[in-house]
């Protein structure tokens, strides 16, 4: 199931702005990791209300926008997380042997 099935195209705008918002947000030494979500949200609602107009519809398109932002964020870091992890088990990835 693709849930990028069930953002409207024109919502789907938001996912890389709040994504941007989010990283500056992580750069800003007062704001805690685990809050950027919520903090996001409010922006991805509000961000949905002006493009698709005052309804429950964009209310839920904002909730989606958000969690599509923040899922893409969590694919980057587990695919970085993974690479590193890859390379730092003492193994050349190049060949397949030890160090």
């Amino acid at each position: 199931m693709n849930f990028l099935d069930y953002i409207t195209s024109n919502a789907l705008i938001l996912v890389p702005v709040l994504y941007i918002i989010g990283m500056i947000l992580k750069s800003t030494p007062k704001v805690l990791d685990w809050t950027i979500p919520y903090i996001l949200l409010p922006f991805g609602i509000f961000g949905t209300i002006g493009l698709i107009g005052f309804s429950l519809d964009s209310v839920i398109q904002g909730i989606l926008v958000t969690g599509a932002a923040v899922y893409i964020n969590q694919l980057i870091k587990q695919a970085s997380y993974s690479r590193s992890a890859d390379n730092s088990n003492g193994k050349d990835t190049n060949t397949g042997t030890g160090k």
